[in-house]
């Protein structure tokens, strides 16, 4: 008997001591698993569930089925605010997108040994290490029509001032620009860390075969900076698609609305003072969830697809 339960004892612990590396990760990865389940998946199947009650906060929520998302369709074809919203995302998207080849040209500048070049990186970092609100704060100063230093620009050539703030045909190319710095700082510190790990043998053997310029660039440089490449995208799209702070600080959605994108808007109908439209509110979350979600489940199949190809 009491060799049966020490034989017992000896296979258990044989079995965990086979099998402690593979849960070793596992124990690791709890604590950040539970926190993303409760803090991010719950919070979606809530929002999905949200969107189909009309709730204003405090009172009983009442069962509406479909009709956040009706509404959203009307408003769409009466090109009303969530028209403008989802119109001024896809602008963000296109224009935000601008700041990938600018990252990666600032990086080629930058990953050079000439004099100077450690002042040049950290002028070059510093957008990337300072708030929105502070970028956002900078660049309201920068268009004031008053004092801004663009009109200071403008007039020197003799042209006349712009108010780009308070004209709504230019209000959302003015916010992209002011997004467009900080995002390229940081595309631009994506690219110098991928340049960091280009295999300098590949150059050798491209240059001994007469390539340069933009043939060097483009057929041996760019394919190994692939990594660094569907990074910068995945995250400019996204930021491209949930920016806020941007216009809360700059414009408040103004002027008339035309600055507003589908965050923002979602801030105004839950939150604002003239809102309390939980329930719609979680419906354009849902619908930005969405186009979130086709952009992302796109480029992880991509990863996926080329992982396999290895």
């Amino acid at each position: 008997m009491a060799d049966a339960v020490l034989t017992q004892t000896a296979e258990k612990e044989s079995w965990f001591h086979r099998n402690q590396q593979a849960i070793a990760p596992w124990l690791f990865l709890a604590p950040g698993i539970l926190f993303f389940a409760v803090y991010v998946i719950a919070p979606v199947f809530q929002s999905f569930n949200l969107s189909l009650y009309e709730w204003d906060g405090l009172g009983q929520a009442e069962y509406v089925g479909l009709r956040n998302y009706e509404d959203l369709y009307w408003e769409f074809v009466d090109r009303d605010a969530f028209y403008t919203s989802l119109k001024n995302n896809v602008i963000w998207l296109l224009m935000y997108l601008l700041a990938i080849p600018a990252g990666l040209f600032i990086a080629l500048f930058l990953n050079q040994t000439v004099f100077g070049i450690r002042l040049y990186k950290s002028l070059f970092f510093f957008p990337f290490v300072i708030s929105q609100v502070v970028v956002g704060l900078v660049f309201t100063w920068f268009y004031d029509p008053t004092f801004g230093l663009l009109n200071a620009m403008l007039g020197f050539f003799g042209l006349g001032p712009l108010n780009v703030m308070g004209n709504e045909h230019l209000v959302t190319y003015g916010i992209i620009l002011a997004g467009l710095w900080p995002q390229t700082a940081y595309c631009m510190i994506l690219y110098l860390t991928g340049l960091n790990a280009v295999d300098p043998e590949q150059i050798e053997a491209g240059r001994l075969d007469g390539a340069k310029g933009l043939r060097m660039l483009w057929y041996i440089i760019l394919p190994q900076l692939r990594p660094a490449t569907f990074i910068a995208f995945v995250v400019t799209i996204i930021g491209s698609l949930r920016s806020f702070d941007l216009i809360s600080i700059m414009t408040g959605g103004g002027p008339f609305g035309s600055s507003r994108v589908l965050a923002y808007y979602m801030f105004e109908v839950a939150l604002s003072e003239y809102g309390f439209r939980m329930g719609y509110g979680a419906a354009i979350a849902v619908v930005l969830f969405l186009i979130m979600m086709c952009f992302i489940t796109y480029f992880l199949w991509s990863m996926y697809r080329e992982e396999r190809g290895r």
